[in-house]
C-alpha cells in the first residue's frame, strides 16, 4: 500500500540546494553504502546540481514531511554533486558504465548493495513533469516496507 501525500503538503520554495562541491571518491561511495546496509537502511545516491532545476525540485520532494519520515526510516541518502559535470561523472561507472551525463540520477540500493531501479535510474531527470505525489510513488515502489 503507498502512502498518500498529505494535500496540505507544498514543496519548499525556494526549491533547496542540496549539493555543495565535495569531491566524493569511490572508496567513500562504497564506504556510505555498507554503513547504510550496517544500519539496515538502503542506500539512496542521487547524482545532481544545484543549477538543476529537476534535481532542486526532487529535493524539495524528498523534504516533504511524508517523504521524509519515510525514506528516514528505511533510507540514508547521499547527494553527489556533478557541478557541471565537472566532478564525481566517474562514480555513474559504478552503477552503470554507459552513463555519460543526465540528472537527477538516482540509484536506489537494496540492503545487500545492489542497484534496484538500473531500468529507470533516468527517471528524475524530468521531475518537474512529474507531481509530488509521483515522485514519492517512484520511491516507494523499491524501498522494503518490512
Amino acid at each position: 500500500m503507498r502512502i498518500a501525500l498529505k494535500p496540505s503538503e507544498l514543496a519548499l520554495t525556494p526549491h533547496p540546494e542540496p549539493y555543495c562541491n565535495d569531491v566524493i571518491d569511490l572508496k567513500e561511495l562504497k564506504k556510505f553504502i555498507q554503513s547504510s546496509i550496517d544500519l539496515n537502511k538502503q542506500p539512496i545516491i542521487i547524482f545532481g546540481a544545484n543549477w538543476c532545476p529537476d534535481a532542486r525540485l526532487l529535493e524539495a520532494t524528498l523534504q516533504l514531511p511524508s517523504v521524509r519520515q519515510f525514506l528516514d526510516a528505511k533510507c540514508n541518502t547521499l547527494h553527489v554533486d556533478v557541478k557541471n559535470y565537472e566532478i564525481n561523472t566517474e562514480l555513474f561507472k559504478y552503477f552503470d558504465p554507459e552513463i555519460e551525463t543526465g540528472i537527477p540520477r538516482v540509484f536506489i540500493l537494496d540492503l545487500n548493495g545492489n542497484p534496484l531501479n538500473m531500468n529507470s535510474n533516468y527517471k528524475m531527470r524530468t521531475a518537474r513533469q512529474q507531481s509530488p505525489q509521483e515522485i514519492f510513488d517512484y520511491f516507494q515502489e523499491f524501498i522494503k516496507t518490512n
